[in-house]
């Protein structure tokens, strides 16, 4: 997982409540179990027209937006199904924080495990940060995750709230599996002296395991 330190980028206003995951990553693009190329697809049904050209009038097919890497949104950012894939299309786009009142609590947990940063403020506070973003002369902001701060183009500063341990695990760059792998002796200390301990357990999930994998290809999709 890419780590995040610092960000200075672009933010792009989405002021609009409510924003699910079927509108960040419509449903049929959820075929797909890898990550690359769904950054093409997010937003679709409001970013692109029946035939496929994008529509003028949403702000990420404008420049300066087009290059953003921050969105500023507004309440309940996120909701609707668990999907993964949506803040996989985000990161693929290019978008590594997202600035809203309030998250959908599953979707906000997706984008610590994928590199984003989620960032919590006041519904007054971004408004304030939308009407930045709204003017190219003035979206540019700057994100300092070890400092807890948002600084506007006016040199303003604001400071938002983060989990310490999410807040380790994202400036690390350590999604869940990177952070149990930090501990990667220890289990193999503890599964080697299990399977000493208990050698018929060991001997039986070998065994299935052989099973498995020598059935014909059909069964091991």
């Amino acid at each position: 997982m890419q780590s995040f330190k610092t960000l200075t980028a672009i933010a792009a206003p989405l002021p609009v409540a409510n924003v699910d995951t079927d509108k960040i990553l419509p449903a049929k693009f959820l075929k797909t179990t890898t990550r690359d190329g769904l950054g093409k697809a997010l937003f679709a049904a409001v970013r692109y027209n029946a035939d496929d050209t994008e529509r003028a009038d949403f702000v990420l097919n404008r420049a300066p937006w087009r290059n953003a890497a921050i969105l500023i949104a507004e309440e309940n950012f996120g909701c609707g199904s668990s999907r993964e894939h949506a803040p996989w299309a985000l990161a693929d786009f290019g978008i590594r924080c997202i600035i809203a009142p309030s998250f959908a609590d599953i979707f906000h947990n997706n984008c610590f495990k994928n590199g984003i940063l989620p960032i919590e403020l006041p519904r007054a506070t971004t408004d304030i940060l939308m009407a930045d973003a709204q003017n190219p002369e003035t979206a540019t902001l700057s994100i300092d995750l070890l400092s807890q701060t948002v600084t506007r183009t006016n040199g303003k500063t604001i400071s938002f709230a983060i989990d310490e341990e999410r807040k380790a695990a994202l400036y690390d760059g350590l999604d869940d599996i990177a952070q149990s792998l930090r501990h990667r002796a220890t289990i193999d200390a503890f599964e080697a002296n299990s399977a000493a301990l208990a050698p018929w357990v060991y001997a039986g999930v070998a065994a299935q395991l052989e099973k498995v994998l020598s059935l014909p290809d059909e069964h091991n999709q």
